[in-house]
């Protein structure tokens, strides 16, 4: 994301909002919008996500209002979330393009979750339990990019988004 931020001026990645407690390092805001369950339910109440899912025990979703303020801006704007909240994203607005991004096999994602040091191992059963049935899903996508090396990675994913907004101008 980092990347598609410099080579994309009028990108804008959404901040998501988790009932997960912070990691060593994140701050509210920044990484996320941390919320207790309550806060949560009740921004699911009052239609102030775009989508929301639970995943691995805590609940993400995407604040509404911000999207809808950058999308009105004009920016192009870019959701970094599951395969749950990819679904809702389309129905709600439709002109969504969803590019899914998949590790370039199962073995690599369980060395990357196991080398990251930051969830137990229920935890990392459960991602990867929850990752081969997103993994059926990326025919649903518009594009698909195999994690594999970031430059390439991240070079495609540019090139879509650069892509896609030549499409609507």
């Amino acid at each position: 994301m980092a990347r598609l931020l410099k080579a994309v001026p009028d990108a804008w990645v959404s901040v998501s909002a988790t009932t997960r407690k912070p990691r060593p390092g994140e701050k509210d805001g920044v990484s996320y919008y941390f919320k207790t369950r309550d806060e949560f339910e009740d921004l699911i109440k009052n239609d102030g996500l775009l989508e929301w899912a639970e995943y691995s025990g805590n609940c993400y979703g995407t604040p509404l209002q911000s999207v809808r303020d950058h999308m009105n801006a004009g920016d192009q704007v870019v959701l970094e979330i599951e395969v749950q909240g990819a679904s809702q994203v389309k129905r709600r607005i439709p002109e969504a393009h969803l590019v899914f991004i998949e590790p370039p096999s199962y073995e690599e994602l369980e060395a990357r979750l196991r080398g990251r040091g930051t969830e137990d191992e229920a935890s990392i059963k459960r991602r990867l339990q929850t990752a081969h049935g997103e993994l059926a899903l990326k025919s649903d996508y518009d594009m698909c990019i195999v994690n594999d090396d970031v430059d390439e990675a991240a070079a495609q994913l540019i090139a879509y988004v650069n892509e896609q907004a030549e499409g609507n101008r």
